[in-house]
């Protein structure tokens, strides 16, 4: 079998750092490579090699048997490679047949107008390809994250591929509709078509793929067929160390006996907003680490933007370490110590084009400022973030006034979890904390959040990995159809019931 694709001794520097090392590496015709490593291994660097968004210091691509230097993401396209990003790129004005087609449209000869019964039709073929279900007229602003997510791989398989790189595809699928892509790629694979898959979910990737290449800092530490594999070793290569506990343990675990409840910090009663929740009621207390676990569509991150202020409810009742909250808007929620990590980071989170710096500071810059002039204490907020930058450990070949997009997805977390602890909360909601990262930078974060519950805060974590829930939780709740059907402690955690409960059945616990 011959190569499609091979990077000869890549190398590429970052003001003078080192990204990738000496990269060499082939992608046979009809394969699926599974490239795996943590954020900031040089992933992206070289698939942005290979799309024409970076040249190599040294080294080269060779393409079908041809050295390859594409000019511009339009020049890799033309030769056949499409690339699905785990950050959208689509235009929410436009619709699904316009987002598909953007620089194609069928036109009527030289004429302006666009047939518009062609586009439909080319679209729906593309839509059912992929499972999804709307029609090519939508607007994209009106899908759901999964939705968008299957539009961006329809997208891809419509230019007609020889390879395709999927970046993290799943992040945004729900159950379902994650097994409908897997499906997809097995039928592709069937075809014969050439793919790259990325994903910091090892079991996917030693599923989904024939060759599997682990890079570490730049260098490729790791190549070989899937069978050298399993999940273990694949950590051992990314990191550099073995991971044999995924999840730090705390203290209050080993005790024998569960330990009291700490001091009720956020009460909620009969939360309702119609469509969305119903008779939502939890306490949360001063040093926990609450779970909150649901099938997309369950309504757990509509329920967090209602804590916080972003979205109104009906009727029901909130209330902070005792005193109720008569209403609650995003500014007031911060001055009572209230924090919200979002699910989408880049969307919600980040002002990626400001600086590292900034974005650290952004919750807190009015602690920072003179009462009686205004006037920003710059040397004590420059303390600050240095701390905050220490305490999440974020790279430190990144400068505070570089623009935060030039970090990796795992560094970029970072900033927006630095960002709340900067400010101290009592309470921290967070919704997919650690979506899209790789399992060092997880690691690093579970250790954070336990760090903040020991201190005496109440922690909300909301995630769709059941496995990350029972790993770092003192208590589960389970959602359902905007309802709270079920509710774990840690002695009772046992996956076949939460998922029961999340899929069709009200415990009866």
């Amino acid at each position: 079998m011959s190569a499609l694709l091979q990077f000869e001794g890549i190398t590429k520097r970052f003001a003078g750092v080192p990204v990738l090392r000496d990269v060499t590496l082939a992608v046979e015709t009809g394969t699926t490579l599974g490239l795996v490593g943590e954020n900031g291994a040089g992933k992206s660097t070289l698939m942005n090699i290979l799309g024409g968004n970076l040249r190599p210091d040294t080294g080269r691509l060779i393409w079908d048997g041809r050295p390859f230097a594409p000019a511009g993401p339009a020049e890799a396209a033309a030769a056949g490679i499409a690339f699905v990003h785990q950050e959208l790129n689509l235009f929410p004005n436009l619709s699904i047949a316009e987002n598909l087609f953007l620089t194609r449209l069928p036109r009527r000869g030289r004429l302006p107008w666009i047939r518009r019964r062609e586009l439909a039709a080319q679209t729906r073929r593309w839509l059912r390809e992929v499972g999804l279900e709307a029609a090519p007229e939508t607007p994209v602003e009106r899908l759901s994250a999964g939705e968008r997510q299957l539009v961006e791989i329809a997208r891809a398989l419509s230019l007609e591929p020889r390879l395709i790189i999927f970046d993290e595809p799943t992040t945004s699928l729900s159950d379902r509709e994650t097994r409908q892509f897997f499906e997809l790629m097995s039928r592709l694979r069937a075809r014969g078509l050439t793919m790259i898959y990325i994903s910091h979910t090892l079991e996917d990737v030693l599923r989904l793929s024939d060759l599997v290449a682990v890079l570490r800092d730049g260098a490729l530490v790791g190549h070989g067929p899937r069978t050298d594999f399993d999940a273990a070793r694949l950590i051992t290569l990314m990191v550099g160390r073995s991971l044999n506990q995924l999840y730090p343990s705390r203290a209050s675990w080993a005790q024998p006996a569960p330990a009291p409840p700490g001091t009720p910090l956020l009460e909620v009663r009969d939360l309702t907003q119609p469509g969305v929740v119903r008779d939502v009621s939890f306490t949360l207390h001063a040093g926990e680490v609450l779970g909150l676990f649901g099938l997309m569509g369950a309504g757990r991150s509509e329920l967090a933007r209602m804590l916080f202020g972003l979205d109104p409810f009906a009727r029901g009742t909130v209330r902070l370490a005792g005193q109720p909250l008569r209403s609650i808007k995003p500014d007031r929620s911060l001055r009572c110590g209230v924090a919200f990590l979002t699910e989408d980071r880049r969307e919600d989170g980040l002002a990626l084009e400001a600086s590292i710096a900034d974005n650290l500071a952004l919750v807190t810059l009015r602690r920072h400022a003179h009462r009686s002039t205004g006037w920003l204490d710059l040397a004590g907020l420059a303390d600050a973030v240095r701390a905050v930058r220490a305490a999440v450990r974020l790279t430190p070949t990144a400068r505070d006034e570089a623009p935060v997009q030039t970090l990796s997805g795992g560094n970029q977390q970072k900033v927006v979890l630095g960002k709340w602890l900067l400010a101290d909360p009592r309470v921290l909601l967070l919704d997919e904390p650690t979506r899209g990262i790789d399992v060092g930078a997880k690691f690093e974060i579970y250790q954070l959040i336990h760090k903040r519950a020991d201190a005496g805060a109440g922690v909300l974590l909301i995630s769709s990995e059941l496995e990350e829930l029972i790993g770092l939780c003192d208590r589960i709740l389970v959602m359902r159809r905007g309802e709270l059907v079920d509710e774990l402690r840690r002695a009772d955690f046992d996956r076949e019931r939460i998922l029961r409960a999340a899929l069709h059945e009200r415990s009866t616990a």
